[in-house]
């Protein structure tokens, strides 16, 4: 007999880097017959198909049990057991892990087009707020009456792999996360206004990184060079500016260059900063809508991943289920490409969540016709994939 399907997906995963992400942080060192890798296949399996609570993995798994061996179960799948593995497992062992996922499928799509002509790595940084019930949530205030998480991701547009996540209460400032980020030599990164500090953008262009922003009304700039454009791409003016606020211009005391741009559907007027001065006025406006990936990315994982509505009330929890998702949506980014798979991500998850217990060659499962399959989903939903 053949291997179900969810047991050839996990088989995709490097036990040996799990276990010792386990081993950093002793996660099995009290086994009560549950383990860190039956918590993370049971946890797998219901982001997969998007169970609703524990009850609900219990019930659905229980309904299968002589079937948990062969898919890599050892321990017994009860919610009091995955209630217990989600409070003590240490969430950094799925923090690893998901990290050493991301190691893997980055070079997969380095080669991928990302919609701009340019040869450096190019990163969307943002963050999303997922809400909270503050009396089920108190070690998440974001307000007087409400609490959040805010999940803080840098996104890697090809391929659209997030390489560094940071999960906070909803306090936390934005821009404070910057300081998270090991700037890389040579690759640009784009953010929204709110990411305007000019101490801690200074730090990309001492490490040689580049950014590019939008300035924001209160921003006092001088013009001390203007640069030809053609107005007929959008480009309205290509300026070599300095900053004339004495606390601004000690926090950055090199150039910058702003290009405005009108688009020339919505006719709005933008203003970007940057401290690249090699590549086109026009690129650099490309660069920045290029931000809106991030933006799918949240749109997206809210929609087809759990991490909305949590399976148990602490920090730990909380976060280890966000990370557990994180690293299912890069295990199917690194299957797409191993089996050379032209289907969405959406399209993907979709076909796993109702053939996971098939005894079906993996690769078989995706060989029908995938544009005749009835898939609900609208366009912008599929674009993570389909660049």
């Amino acid at each position: 007999m053949g291997q179900t399907v969810f047991a050839q997906l996990m088989e995709h995963l490097p036990r040996y880097e799990f276990q010792k992400c386990v081993g950093r942080y002793q996660g099995d060192a009290r086994l009560r017959g549950f383990s860190c890798w039956d918590q993370y296949l049971a946890m797998c399996f219901a982001q997969l198909t998007y169970r609703e609570s524990l009850r609900d993995i219990e019930a659905c798994l229980g309904s299968i049990s002589g079937k948990l061996y062969h898919m890599g179960f050892r321990g017994k799948v009860a919610r009091s057991n995955l209630a217990d593995a989600n409070e003590a497992h240490d969430w950094r062992i799925f923090a690893d892990f998901a990290q050493a996922l991301i190691s893997i499928a980055r070079p997969m799509y380095v080669h991928d087009p990302i919609g701009v002509e340019m040869d450096h790595a190019l990163y969307a940084f943002d963050s999303t707020t997922i809400d909270l019930c503050l009396s089920l949530f108190p070690w998440a205030k974001f307000r007087r009456h409400k609490a959040a998480v805010k999940m803080h991701t840098l996104l890697h547009l090809r391929g659209n792999i997030p390489t560094f996540v940071g999960i906070t209460d909803g306090k936390v400032s934005d821009v404070t996360m910057l300081d998270e980020i090991l700037p890389e030599a040579g690759a640009f990164y784009v953010m929204d206004r709110g990411y305007v500090d000019f101490g801690r953008l200074y730090v990309f262009t001492l490490s040689a990184a580049f950014f590019v922003t939008r300035t924001k009304k209160n921003v006092l700039l001088q013009r001390r060079y203007s640069h030809e454009v053609d107005k007929s791409t959008g480009v309205h003016s290509d300026h070599t500016v300095i900053l004339t606020s004495i606390q601004s211009i000690k926090a950055y005391p090199d150039t910058m260059r702003r290009v405005t741009y009108v688009d020339p559907e919505t006719h709005k007027r933008f203003r970007f900063l940057t401290n690249n001065f090699v590549l086109p006025a026009l690129t650099i406006a490309k660069i920045y809508k290029s931000r809106w990936q991030v933006e799918l990315f949240f749109k997206w994982i809210k929609q087809h991943l759990r991490i909305k509505a949590f399976y148990g009330t602490s920090e730990n929890a909380v976060k280890t289920q966000i990370w557990i998702a994180v690293s299912v949506y890069v295990l199917v980014a690194i299957i797409r490409k191993r089996l050379e798979l032209d289907a969405s991500l959406y399209q993907i998850l979709q076909i796993l969540s109702v053939t996971l217990f098939e005894k079906t060659p993996i690769l078989q499962v995706f060989q029908e016709d995938i544009s005749q399959t009835d898939l609900s989903a609208d366009s912008n939903q599929l674009i993570l994939f389909d660049l």
